[in-house]
C-alpha cells in the first residue's frame, strides 16, 4: 500500500512538472506571437505612412504640372515665393524636418543616450515632413520624397515602440537605435517598393560608423514593410520595368566610362550639397547670406524658375517622367541631367524638406543620354542610362550596394545587377577624390552637433 502510494505521489509531481513547463513554454511562445505581431503592426504603419506620402506626392507632382502649363507666367511669382515661405516656416517652427531626413536619421543613431536624443526624429514634428514635402513638390522645387520617407519610418517605427515599451507589450529587447533603424529602412523599402534595398541601406548606410546588432527582428521589420506595401499596392517596379540590351560591344570600356561620369558629377554634387550656398559663393556674398536667409532663398526661386522654362518644366519634382522617357529610349534635351542638377542643388540650399533620391537618379538618366549620344546610336541608351542613374547615385551617396541594388529593384533589370555593381563601386571610389566624407554622414555630422549645443546650453541655463 505504501509503495502505491510512493508510486502515485512520484506520478502526479511528474505530471505537475510536465503541465508546469508546457505552461511556460506556452506562455513563451505567446510572448513571441505577442512580439513578433506587434513588430508587423509598427511595418504596417510604417508601410501606411509611406503609401499615404507617395500618393499625396503624386498628387503634388500631377497638380504642378498642370498649373505650371496653364499658368506658366504664375511660375516666376509662385515658385519664389513658395521657396521663401517654406524656407521662413522650416527654420522658425520645424528646424529639423529641412533637407533629405536621412541625415537627421543616422544623427540620432549616433547621439549618445539623452532625453534629447530623439528630437532629430520626433513623432509630431517629423509630421511635418509630408505636408512640407507635398507643397515644395507643389510649388515646382526639384525634391523627392524617398529621404523624408526614412525620417517619417523612423519616427513612426519609435513612436510605435516606445508605447509597446511603456505597457510592457513588446520590444524590451530592441534599443531606440534599431527601432529608428528598422522604421527609417523600411520607409526607404516602402517609398521605392524594394524590399532588398531596405534591408542593404540599413546596412550599408544606417550602420556606417555606428554598432547595431542586426539581429532577425530588425531585418525581419524592414522586410515587412516593404511587404506589406507590396501586398498594398502591388509588386510593381517603382520605373517601368526594363526591357534593353543586357550586353554591348566593349562593355567593360561603357562601364567604366559611366562610373567615371558618375562619380566624377556625383563626388561634385555631393561636394555642393555639403558646402551650401554661402560657403559656394565668394567671400563678399557670405555674409548677406547668413544674414538674409529668405531672400536667399526667393534668388535661388527666380533660378529654379529660369531652368524650369528653359527645360519646359522637366526640372520641376522628382524627375520620374524624365528617368521614364529616357529608359524607354527616347530623346531628351541633351542638357537635362546638368540642368536637373543645378535645380537640385539650389532646392536644397533653401533649407527647405526634401530629398534628393530621385532626382539624382533623374540627374543620372539625363547623363546617361548624353554619354548614349557619344555612341551615335550603336550602343543601346537604355543599358547606358541604368548604368548613370546607379553610379551617379553611387557618386553622390557613396553607398554603391545600396544603388546597385535600388536600381535593381525599380526597373526590374536583374540580369544586369553586377555590372550596376562595378559601375557604382567605380563611382564611389572616384566621388571621394571630390567628396572625402559621404554627404549624409557629413550633413548627419551637423544635426548632430547642433542637438549637443543645445545640450550644453540647456545645461548652462539650468545651472
Amino acid at each position: 500500500m505504501d509503495a502505491f502510494i510512493t508510486f502515485l505521489r512520484h506520478t502526479t509531481a511528474k505530471v505537475r512538472y510536465g503541465l508546469h513547463k508546457k505552461l511556460r513554454q506556452s506562455y513563451r511562445i505567446s510572448h513571441k506571437t505577442v512580439e513578433f505581431s506587434c513588430l508587423l503592426i509598427g511595418a504596417a504603419l510604417v508601410s501606411l505612412f509611406s503609401l499615404g506620402f507617395a500618393k499625396l506626392a503624386d498628387l503634388g507632382l500631377a497638380w504642378n504640372a498642370y498649373w505650371t502649363q496653364r499658368y506658366p507666367t504664375a511660375v516666376w511669382f509662385i515658385l519664389p515665393s513658395g521657396l521663401a515661405l517654406l524656407t521662413w516656416f522650416v527654420a522658425k517652427y520645424t528646424p529639423y524636418v529641412g533637407g533629405s531626413g536621412i541625415p537627421q536619421v543616422i544623427a540620432s543613431i549616433s547621439l549618445p543616450n539623452h532625453a534629447d536624443k530623439h528630437r532629430l526624429v520626433a513623432f509630431g514634428q517629423t509630421l511635418w515632413k509630408i505636408p512640407l514635402t507635398f507643397l515644395a513638390m507643389l510649388i515646382g522645387a526639384s525634391v523627392g520624397r524617398e529621404g523624408p520617407s526614412v525620417q517619417v519610418g523612423a519616427a513612426v517605427m519609435l513612436w510605435w515602440g516606445n508605447i509597446c515599451r511603456r505597457y510592457g507589450i513588446a520590444f524590451n529587447g530592441l534599443t531606440a537605435n534599431e527601432l529608428m533603424a528598422t522604421g527609417a529602412a523600411g520607409g526607404l523599402a516602402a517609398a521605392f517598393n524594394a524590399p532588398l534595398a531596405g534591408v542593404i541601406f540599413a546596412i550599408e548606410e544606417l550602420g556606417r560608423g555606428v554598432l547595431l546588432r542586426w539581429e532577425r527582428r530588425v531585418l525581419l521589420g524592414v522586410l515587412a514593410a516593404g511587404f506589406i506595401l507590396v501586398a498594398i499596392d502591388g509588386n510593381n517596379p517603382y520605373f517601368p520595368k526594363y526591357h534593353g540590351a543586357t550586353d554591348i560591344p566593349y562593355l567593360y570600356l561603357w562601364v567604366l566610362l559611366c562610373g567615371l561620369v558618375g562619380g566624377v558629377s556625383g563626388g561634385i554634387f555631393a561636394r555642393l550639397l555639403a558646402k551650401g550656398i554661402a560657403d559656394t559663393l565668394p567671400a563678399i556674398f557670405r555674409h548677406g547670406v547668413h544674414r538674409h536667409p529668405i531672400i536667399t532663398a526667393f534668388i535661388l526661386g527666380l533660378i529654379l524658375t529660369a531652368l524650369g522654362v528653359y527645360t519646359q518644366g522637366q526640372t520641376y519634382g522628382t524627375g520620374y517622367h524624365v528617368v521614364t522617357q529616357a529608359l524607354d529610349g527616347e530623346a531628351l534635351q541633351p542638357d537635362i541631367g546638368i540642368m536637373k542638377l543645378f535645380a537640385t542643388v539650389g532646392s536644397y540650399w533653401t533649407g527647405i524638406a526634401g530629398g534628393i533620391f530621385t532626382p539624382s537618379l533623374t540627374i543620372g538618366a539625363g547623363l546617361g543620354v548624353q554619354v548614349a549620344s557619344f555612341s551615335d546610336g550603336l550602343i543601346d541608351q537604355r543599358f547606358l542610362v541604368l548604368l548613370c542613374m546607379a553610379a551617379f547615385l553611387a557618386g553622390a551617396t557613396q553607398s554603391p550596394v545600396t544603388a546597385s541594388v535600388i536600381v535593381m529593384e525599380m526597373t526590374g533589370c536583374q540580369p544586369v545587377l553586377i555590372w550596376l555593381l562595378i559601375c557604382c563601386l567605380i563611382s564611389s571610389i572616384i566621388s571621394r577624390q571630390f567628396s572625402p566624407k559621404p554627404f549624409y554622414h557629413f550633413a548627419a555630422g551637423r544635426f548632430r552637433h547642433r542637438i549637443q549645443e543645445e545640450i550644453q546650453k540647456n545645461r548652462k541655463e539650468s545651472s
